[in-house]
């Protein structure tokens, strides 16, 4: 079973994340599945989705829950019933989970080129800082978008924009950190964020 790692990110947080290496079956097997999250997951067309869909629930496991402790609520958001915050993610051969006492995001995201073409979407206050002819531009843009998808997990509220509501302070590659904010409906929040590459893949994460 791939748990490829686990961060304790303070002592009320922690980050696992699985290495989907697993067949569908191997990974189905030892799983106790509510009807209607076996139901989501026969209809998922592709066995990518099928088995990020079943490492997630290995992670739960990780952290001693099971598919019975998981629901989601009308936005989509998860939610464990013994009231503490979680976030989910999955991409490619990677999925992870954060739990934690406090309203948490993370996102894993392939590194990959075609991130440029979309950056004007929803980057706008980090291209002061970006250098679109350096090494690490991609990086970077993947740390923003990761960032910036965990915070609308966290916040998981219609009409919040990544352009428009969400900014990243400046940060390097090697830093593994820095500050995001959110500023919506003349409000703003501060959130420390986190995040490390592994594999072509990048790990964001986020905790108020």
């Amino acid at each position: 079973m791939p748990l490829y790692k686990s961060i304790d990110v303070n002592s009320q947080t922690t980050v696992k994340i699985w290495k989907i290496e697993e067949s569908y079956n191997e990974l189905l097997k030892p799983l106790d599945l509510k009807p209607n999250s076996l139901e989501r997951v026969l209809g998922m067309k592709s066995e990518l989705h099928q088995r990020g869909f079943l490492s997630v629930r290995h992670l739960l496991r990780e952290f001693g829950y099971t598919d019975q402790d998981l629901f989601y609520d009308e936005h989509g958001k998860p939610h464990l019933k013994d009231g503490k915050c979680i976030s989910i993610t999955h991409s490619f051969i990677f999925s992870g989970v954060i739990v934690s006492d406090k309203e948490v995001g993370i996102d894993i995201e392939k590194q990959r080129e075609k991130i440029s073409i979309i950056a004007k979407k929803f980057v706008d206050y980090e291209f002061n800082y970006l250098d679109t002819y350096a090494d690490d531009y991609i990086n970077k843009l993947t740390v923003i978008w990761g960032i910036k998808e965990s915070l609308y997990k966290l916040f998981a509220t219609p009409g919040m924009l990544f352009k428009d509501h969400f900014l990243v302070i400046p940060f390097m590659i090697n830093d593994g950190n820095t500050v995001a904010w959110i500023d919506y409906n003349n409000k703003k929040y501060r959130y420390n964020t986190a995040f490390l590459e592994f594999e072509g893949f990048t790990c964001a994460y986020v905790v108020p």
